[in-house]
């Protein structure tokens, strides 16, 4: 019993962390959200394309699904922990 007592603690522990981390998020969260929905992001996404950003640019929000599997996760996350 003690080590499903120490197992389930740290579980719940980590949980507890990792929800306040997401928390935090919430204002970045929705600053995505936006830039997406706005049409920023297909412009962007569309230079890129053209070649008119730096090479040395990171591009992880400018994948073809990155950004909308990540909005998706995000979705999903919130809808089984409310």
């Amino acid at each position: 019993m003690e080590d499903s007592f120490n197992s389930v603690r740290t579980a719940v522990d980590k949980l507890e962390k990792a929800l306040e981390d997401f928390d935090t998020l919430e204002c970045r969260i929705r600053e995505l959200e936006s830039y997406q929905q706005s049409g920023e992001w297909l412009e962007d996404f569309e230079a890129d394309e053209r070649g008119e950003l730096p090479a040395r640019l990171l591009r992880g929000v400018l994948s073809e699904d990155g950004l909308d599997d990540l909005l998706s996760d995000v979705n999903r996350i919130s809808a089984r922990i409310n």
